[in-house]
C-alpha cells in the first residue's frame, strides 16, 4: 500500500471539492499580493521605477486606482482555482499512486512525486488557461493595438471582448509558458509539501497538526518561487502584452533578457514569495482541515 502524508484518502470528487475550496480561500486572502507581483513583473526597467517593493506597490495601486483595485481579477481568479486548483491538487495523489502501481509498499520516491506534480499541473492549466489570461488582463494596465486603454468591467466582459477582438484561440495566449510555469510550480509545491511533511513526521519533531502544515506550506512556497519565477515572469509578460508583441515563448525570453537583463526573470521575487508562501500555507492548512471534515 502506498504511504501517504497528505491526510485521509478520499474519492476524487471529494478531493476535487476540498482542493477547490482550499485554493479559493487562499486566493481571496492573497490576491492583493498577486496583483502587486504582476505589476512588478510587467514593469519595464527604468531609472525611476513606478512600483517599488511589495508594500510600496500595494500602496501605489490603492492610492491611484482605489483599494478595490488590489482585488482586480478576483472573479476569474476564483474560476481558475475551482478548475485548476481542483484538478491539479485533486489528481495528484491518484496519479502519484498510479505511477508507482497498486502493489507498491512504503514511501513514494521524490522523483515520482515530481513527475505526478508536473503531470497534474499541465493537465489542470491546459483546461484553466483562459481564466488565467483574463485574471492577468484584469490585473495589468495595458493598451489595445488601437491605443485605447484596455478596460474590462467584469470577467464575462473580458471573455467576450477577447473573443470578439482577438478570437477564441486568444484565450489560450501564452499557453506554452503557462503550462511550463504551472507544471513546474505545481511539482515544486505538491512534491515538496509531500516530502517536507513526510520528513517532519518521520523526525518525530512534529505531529500531523497545523504547525506541521504551516512549516510544510512555507517550504513548498519557497521551492515554487525559486523554480517557477523565470517562466512566471515570461507568462505574465506574454499575457499582459498587446497581440503581436511576442511571437512565442523563446521570443519572450530573449526580448526580456535583452531589454532588462537576467535579473528581470526574478522581478518581484520577494512579492512572489510573499504571495506563494502565504498562498501555500493557507491552502494546505485549509485543505488538510476540509479533507478531515469530509472524511
Amino acid at each position: 500500500m502506498v504511504a501517504s502524508s497528505g491526510g485521509p484518502v478520499l474519492p476524487f470528487h471529494k478531493t476535487f471539492a476540498a482542493s477547490a475550496i482550499a485554493a479559493c480561500t487562499a486566493e481571496i486572502f492573497t490576491l492583493p499580493l498577486d496583483t502587486a507581483k504582476v505589476k512588478l513583473q510587467l514593469q519595464p526597467k527604468t531609472a525611476a521605477p513606478k512600483y517599488k517593493g511589495l508594500l510600496g506597490t500595494c500602496l501605489t495601486v490603492a492610492r491611484e486606482e482605489g483599494a478595490s483595485a488590489l482585488w482586480k481579477g478576483l472573479a476569474p481568479g476564483l474560476q481558475r482555482q475551482v478548475v485548476y486548483g481542483g484538478l491539479r491538487i485533486g489528481l495528484y495523489e491518484p496519479i502519484r499512486n498510479a505511477m508507482v502501481g497498486k502493489d507498491h509498499t512504503g514511501d513514494v520516491s521524490l522523483g515520482i512525486k515530481i513527475a505526478a506534480g508536473l503531470t497534474t499541473g499541465a493537465i489542470g492549466i491546459s483546461v484553466a488557461s483562459p481564466t488565467d489570461l483574463v485574471k492577468v488582463r484584469m490585473q495589468a494596465a495595458g493598451r489595445l493595438p488601437d491605443g485605447h486603454p484596455r478596460k474590462y468591467t467584469s470577467s464575462i466582459t473580458a471573455y467576450r471582448t477577447i473573443i470578439s477582438t482577438e478570437g477564441v484561440a486568444a484565450l489560450w495566449t501564452g499557453l506554452g509558458p503557462n503550462i511550463a510555469r504551472n507544471a513546474i510550480i505545481n511539482a515544486a509545491e505538491l512534491a515538496s509539501y509531500d516530502q517536507i511533511k513526510e520528513s517532519l513526521l518521520k523526525s518525530g519533531m512534529f505531529q500531523d497538526n497545523i504547525y506541521c502544515h504551516v512549516v510544510s506550506g512555507l517550504g513548498a512556497g519557497l521551492f515554487a518561487v525559486i523554480c517557477g519565477s523565470p517562466v512566471d515572469v515570461v507568462k505574465s509578460r506574454m499575457m499582459g502584452a498587446a497581440p503581436g508583441v511576442y511571437s512565442g515563448v523563446l521570443d519572450a525570453f530573449v526580448k526580456t533578457f535583452k531589454a532588462d537583463g537576467p535579473l528581470a526573470f526574478y522581478n518581484g521575487f520577494s512579492s512572489n514569495f510573499a504571495r506563494l508562501g502565504s498562498w501555500n500555507t493557507i491552502m494546505f492548512l485549509c485543505l488538510e482541515q476540509v479533507k478531515r471534515a469530509m472524511a
